[in-house]
């Protein structure tokens, strides 16, 4: 094992992997407001209606499809929605009408979109539609966020010159490596009891690596439960002849885990982060 000062090693480690595709998915937010674009122009009617109640029951009445379009506009994904009070509770349907008109004419009282849309708080409901889907877009930071660091590692191994599904493969589970390769890893699945999946596998002439990536901005328990569950990951693996257990991590998040990533990070060999990634780690580590 190649002697590395844990100390400088944890200076290195980044505040953030954001890329300029993380905040906004803007192809994602035009795609779905264009799917209801007709709609919300027809609904457009209502903007400034004197009498909107009476108007939102002629264009229902004429284009039922228009109804569609209301969950987007209280920022909600699908098509029912639930409310209540002491008038009764009610579970809306938006793609086929389940209640009267009258109802769904309540339901517009209630939420406030009569008068959203009547006194002219609003001047189009297609670029109104395009700023909800942005904002309900920016809740995906969280799923984008996360894959993130995967991303980034896959990047490296193609640059080190590993072709997908021919020497490295994404999210495979103990018990496919184990039938593809003829390899026993009860070691590390408590006698396959434990259905684990990796990140990564890459495999080479002589050695099958099992890889997991994450990045971590904030500290937790979580954090100190993974520095620990990898740490006895990677000694279990230690005794498997053919396979090796190789972690890339990031994030300032560790700053406050400090000591139980010290603890893994003195008896695994293969923990590596960003910094090691942009130093050809992964050409040194896969042979």
């Amino acid at each position: 094992m190649i002697e590395r000062n844990f100390d400088e090693w944890l200076e290195k480690l980044r505040n953030s992997i954001s890329g300029y595709d993380y905040y906004i998915d803007f192809n994602k937010v035009v795609k779905n407001v264009e799917s209801i674009k007709l709609e919300l122009n027809i609904l457009n009617v209502l903007i400034g209606a004197k009498d909107i109640e009476t108007k939102f029951e002629e264009i229902v009445g004429k284009y039922p499809e228009t109804l569609k379009c209301i969950p987007l506009l209280l920022a909600v994904r699908g098509s029912e929605i639930y409310a209540q009070d002491e008038e009764g509770a009610f579970l809306y349907n938006f793609n086929k009408m389940n209640y009267s008109i009258e109802q769904y004419k309540l339901f517009m009282r209630k939420t406030g979109l009569f008068d959203l849309i009547a006194n002219h708080l609003i001047n189009n409901l297609v670029d109104y539609a395009l700023g909800v889907e942005t904002g309900l877009d920016s809740n995906g930071r969280k799923n984008r966020g996360g894959h993130q660091m995967e991303n980034l590692v896959e990047g490296y191994i193609r640059s080190a010159g590993f072709s997908k599904d021919v020497d490295y493969y994404k999210e495979m589970y103990l018990v496919d490596i184990e039938k593809k390769w003829n390899i026993d890893l009860s070691a590390i699945s408590n006698q396959g009891k434990a259905a684990k999946r990796f990140d990564f596998v890459i495999k080479t002439q002589d050695m099958i690596y099992a890889v997991e990536t994450n990045f971590y901005t904030g500290g937790g328990s979580k954090l100190n439960e993974t520095a620990r569950s990898y740490k006895m990951l990677s000694q279990e693996s230690n005794e498997i002849e053919g396979f090796t257990f190789v972690w890339f991590t990031d994030g300032i998040g560790w700053k406050s885990a400090r000591g139980n990533l010290r603890e893994t990070f003195d008896v695994m060999e293969h923990i590596y982060n960003i910094d090691d990634m942009e130093n050809d780690i992964m050409k040194k580590v896969f042979k």
